[in-house]
């Protein structure tokens, strides 16, 4: 039986996301700038309403930029960095999260080229905001192979 979807899909207009969960994208610079080693010009930075819900992963991928993530609302977000080799390895788990008493972040930092995927760490759906800098492009997505 497929879970319920969060009202926050429809009300926020999110899509289906390629590595898993559902998102937006909210914001984009106007300027943009090739960065050295990248194949072209892109935004400053850019940034994504995410909604995981409990049971959605998002699969093992890297961005070539730094990546902020930004909760919002519902449970805690476990979210698992592996490191910047040719494979995840799975080193460092993070949460995501309201309750800093308890060891969660409100804002945890993904640095360019690493290994990262994230699940709900509760029974609740989680949205977050990702800001990328310099700006999200598709060509500088790597999604690990299955």
């Amino acid at each position: 039986m497929t879970p319920p979807t969060s009202p926050l899909v429809a009300l926020l207009g999110l899509e289906r996301h390629v590595e898993g969960g559902w998102y937006r994208q909210t914001w984009r610079t106007e300027g943009s700038t090739t960065p050295p080693g990248y194949p072209g010009a892109r935004a400053y930075a850019t940034g994504i309403y995410f909604l995981l819900h409990p049971g959605e992963t998002s699969r093992w991928h890297r961005v070539r930029s730094d990546e902020l993530w930004l909760w919002h609302r519902g449970g805690p977000l476990r979210l698992l960095l592996g490191g910047t080799g040719e494979k995840a390895e799975p080193a460092t788990a993070l949460t995501l999260g309201p309750s800093v008493e308890s060891g969660e972040q409100p804002q945890l930092l993904v640095p360019a080229g690493t290994w990262q995927s994230a699940a709900p760490a509760g029974d609740e759906p989680v949205l977050v905001t990702c800001v990328v800098a310099p700006g999200f492009h598709f060509d500088d997505f790597t999604l690990e192979e299955s």
